[in-house]
């Protein structure tokens, strides 16, 4: 070969094996660092030479490695990023689970905390109270759900339903428990307490 050689470029002998060429490649690549037309030197001799050991393969005077005739094998991609998931649990229910943050357990927490503590310990006129309080709590839910992703349809009805089924849930519980475990509650009082817990869980764990 000539003088000017991509061998004597990069300094090895033409029976160097790959291995040795690529780490020579590298070392020069890294000294020549700041220098673009160097470094661009080294790569189109580096070049030449895989052609070259490309051309002899195919005249059957060596073998290739499988790195040099098919570089894309090395190529690794890199792992997608997915959020995390309920894993056991069905699609539908992956899709309204939540996994809430510490501020988005405790902020709804101390609002049915302080809704339940006045229907428990207000004396006038409960049951306009309760009614009242219902709503507010019905409110807060449809807030809480709202603020994670805007959906304010989704957000009213998940409270809807939250509220739903915990006016249900602490009717019949209301029918297991006897009544002198129950008082000085009312069963409305019960049953509203129980609605804020159904609706706490709604507004924190669920999207």
């Amino acid at each position: 070969m000539s003088d000017h050689s991509p061998y004597e470029k990069l300094g090895v002998s033409e029976d160097a094996s790959f291995d040795e060429i690529q780490s020579v490649r590298n070392r020069l690549l890294e000294n020549f660092s700041g220098d673009a037309k160097e470094r661009e030197s080294i790569e189109m001799a580096y070049d030449a030479i895989l052609m070259d050991r490309l051309r002899m393969r195919q005249e059957g005077k060596i073998k290739v490695p499988e790195r040099i005739r098919f570089p894309e094998k090395l190529v690794q991609t890199p792992p997608q990023e997915t959020k995390p998931t309920f894993e056991g649990n069905p699609s539908w229910l992956q899709g309204v689970m939540d996994k809430p943050s510490l501020m988005e357990i405790v902020l709804p927490l101390a609002c049915y905390s302080g809704l339940s503590a006045f229907c428990l310990f207000y004396p006038n006129n409960p049951g306009q109270f309760l009614q009242l309080a219902l709503i507010i709590g019905f409110c807060v839910s449809t807030y809480f759900l709202n603020r994670k992703e805007g959906r304010f349809g989704r957000a009213v009805l998940l409270s809807f339903i939250g509220l739903c089924t915990g006016l249900i849930s602490g009717t019949l519980l209301s029918f297991f428990i006897p009544v002198t475990l129950l008082e000085p509650v009312s069963v409305e009082q019960f049953s509203t307490v129980v609605t804020f817990i159904f609706m706490w869980l709604f507004s924190s764990f669920l999207r």
